[in-house]
């Protein structure tokens, strides 16, 4: 039962952010930039907090599909790859003062950093921190949340294209043709080239800290999502 439980989370997380972002021109027309930026950033927390108690609570749910977590290097392997997934997820979308609308939210084609790797590093992220936790976890509840969540980013792929090209008519295919969403495929043709110099930014500090903290607040982390009455 648990299983299709957080596939109706997940469904309702996808129609609230995805349906949100696709109404934002009309939002904003609306309520204005930061106005809309409230409300989208609002109702997405009002659903992903109790999906990620229930995700806390049920995680090891359904049948134990295997168990590696005392094979030596899996736990240094979940570790590494959830790092990295959130180098992906992180920082190039991610404006603290436009999250927060004290700055102005605008929509930001991107052409450098980790976009020189893959035009939807979210869509990486994502999968590698599925990748990680399913590994970790190894339960049936955890392969279907990282399905869930991985069709949702790859919709998000589609959707965000769609948008994109919406809204820069001129200049995204350019960006579409100079890009990839494989990762590393733009630089292998030769379409781009890795510029690390581009990721020596204050945002992957962030990135670490990030990582340490909620590293550190698992424990508690699963405490608070054990209280939950269901």
């Amino acid at each position: 039962m648990s299983h299709g439980i957080i596939l109706g989370w997940l469904l309702g997380f996808a129609l609230v952010h995805s349906g949100l972002a696709a109404l934002r021109p009309r939002g904003e027309k609306l309520l204005g930039a930061r106005g809309y930026r409230v409300l989208f950033a609002s109702a997405s927390l009002l659903v992903v907090v109790p999906l990620l108690g229930y995700f806390l609570k049920h995680r090891y749910d359904g049948v134990q599909l295997w168990q590696v977590q005392d094979v030596p290097g899996v736990r240094e392997c979940v570790l590494v790859l959830t790092v990295i997934s959130f180098v992906f997820l992180y920082p190039a979308t991610f404006n603290l003062g436009e999250i927060s609308a004290i700055q102005k939210p605008q929509i930001h084609l991107y052409s450098e950093g980790i976009i020189r790797i893959c035009r939807h590093p979210q869509m990486v992220g994502q999968i590698l921190w599925c990748i990680a936790h399913t590994l970790w976890i190894g339960s049936s509840f955890m392969v279907v949340t990282s399905l869930g969540l991985i069709a949702h980013h790859l919709f998000g792929v589609w959707h965000g294209d769609r948008r994109w090209a919406a809204r820069y008519p001129e200049a995204f295919p350019a960006l579409k043709a100079s890009t990839s969403i494989i990762p590393f495929l733009a630089i292998i043709q030769g379409k781009q080239k890795l510029m690390l110099r581009e990721f020596l930014r204050p945002a992957y500090g962030g990135v670490a800290v990030f990582v340490m903290a909620v590293y550190w607040l698992h424990p508690q982390m699963w405490l608070w999502a054990e209280k939950i009455p269901w």
